[in-house]
């Protein structure tokens, strides 16, 4: 027990000394992706097959 508490401790540790840079570059990657163009295309052609199948026309 003492082994695991002393890994967390130092993944803690490690992990928070990575922190804020590595957080906003997560975010910078995240927000690239998700504003690509071809990304917005497929989430749309996502939402139209969702709507068809559970929304849209069934009721």
């Amino acid at each position: 027990m003492k082994k695991f508490l002393l890994g967390v401790g130092l993944g803690y540790v490690l992990g928070t000394k990575a922190g804020r840079g590595r957080y906003e570059q997560i975010v910078r990657t995240y927000r690239k992706l998700v504003d690509h163009p071809m990304v917005q295309g497929a989430a749309g052609v996502a939402r139209a097959k969702l709507g068809e199948k559970f929304g849209r026309g069934n009721g």
